[in-house]
């Protein structure tokens, strides 16, 4: 589903916003008066998550935390795997695919093999059997988890997109609040995402004034990195996949927002289509055959097909596909970045301090931390 909706489709589906929102609400009543129960880990976890329906940057945030934590802790990443064909606890290994572990751990288990990333629908049961059965893993960040109350993390990361005004927006299915904007209090450190590059901290000081935190929440802002264009299937290597003005570039993207995509593509070429599909679209034969036609269609010296790398993991599929078809086909890698030199540096230390802090890592260390 497409938000914003309609305002003929906010008022039909306004009741039953209502009757969500009652529903998530008394669910969150019952753990904060711990008549539902929140299981505790000895193992140090991160989670990282949301209280609207997608498009904050989730997996980028979870893959820039691997990053830092991974230079000084075994580090193992849980998903519940989302839209996977599998079901119950699985470790992604060398044969697994995208169908085996959702497109968002199988791109994570691409970049870094080295770490373990693991799927299962039930968190409090995989953080059992990890703190048990893994004596290696020194860290969890538990993606996509905010909602997840059954698990008590030791951190809690939440993310909201800068552009998005959560004192406007209504709950599902009317709007995109998964519950209320009041339950940012379980939030440790609140992160607004896909910031401006050119964000001044005066802007910051206003914004989180606006937001009006706890004493106890940290407030950071990121914005999105966008890398070079990457070929999406292997051996596609010799085709020129420079950006310039005159590129002309057919976008093809099935995730919740693709507006911050398309802008960055606009202000690099002169020529942008985008075909948008919804989150975790699962391209067919006939999907393809139509981008194919689309892109026959575009008339210029130089053209090209780009994609998210989320998208990227879902169309490894096609690799069998003629090769002209397949040469077509790139994506761009995204990092994030915190705005600010200083805040990027008392994030990092935030996060270092709190798995260092943790009574499993006492004095176990991969390599001396400097703060």
């Amino acid at each position: 589903m497409k938000y914003p909706l309609h305002p003929f489709w906010q008022t039909l589906l306004f009741p039953f916003a209502l009757l969500y929102g009652l529903v998530v609400s008394l669910r969150n009543m019952l753990y904060d008066l711990d008549i539902l129960k929140g299981y505790e880990f000895d193992i140090p976890v991160i989670s990282v998550g949301n209280i609207t329906v997608g498009g904050t940057g989730k997996t980028p945030h979870v893959e820039y935390l691997i990053r830092l934590l991974s230079r000084y802790y075994r580090v193992a990443v849980l998903s519940r795997g989302y839209k996977r064909k599998t079901r119950g606890f699985l470790i992604a290994g060398p044969e697994s695919t995208v169908n085996d572990l959702g497109d968002e751990p199988y791109q994570m288990h691409k970049k870094f093999p080295e770490v373990k990333i693991i799927v299962d629908e039930k968190r409090v049961r995989a953080l059992k059997k990890i703190e048990k059965e893994m004596e290696d893993i020194e860290v969890v960040i538990m993606d996509d988890a905010f909602q997840h109350r059954s698990v008590k993390p030791g951190l809690s990361m939440l993310l909201i997109e800068y552009n998005f005004p959560l004192s406007k927006e209504l709950y599902l299915p009317a709007g995109r609040m998964r519950e209320s904007r009041h339950e940012k209090k379980r939030a440790d450190l609140v992160i607004f995402t896909k910031c401006p590059g050119t964000l001044k901290p005066i802007e910051e000081r206003i914004r989180v004034k606006h937001f009006n935190p706890f004493p106890y929440q940290s407030v950071y802002f990121t914005r999105i990195v966008y890398g070079d264009p990457l070929p999406v299937f292997s051996g596609n290597t010799d085709r020129d996949h420079g950006l310039n003005r005159q590129t002309a570039v057919l976008a093809v993207a099935g995730i919740a927002n693709p507006e911050p995509f398309v802008r960055y593509l606009k202000s690099v070429t002169d020529h942008v289509e985008l075909l948008s599909y919804p989150d975790h679209y699962r391209f067919g034969k006939k999907d393809l055959e139509k981008i194919g036609r689309k892109y026959e269609e575009i008339n210029a010296e130089k053209k090209m097909i780009l994609t998210t790398e989320k998208d990227a993991m879902r169309l490894e599929a096609f690799c069998t596909f003629d090769p002209p078809f397949r040469e077509m086909w790139f994506y761009i890698p995204i990092e994030i970045t915190v705005l600010q030199s200083s805040e990027k540096q008392d994030f990092e230390n935030q996060i270092l301090q709190y798995a260092g802090s943790h009574k499993r890592n006492h004095g176990v260390h991969k390599e001396q931390i400097v703060w």
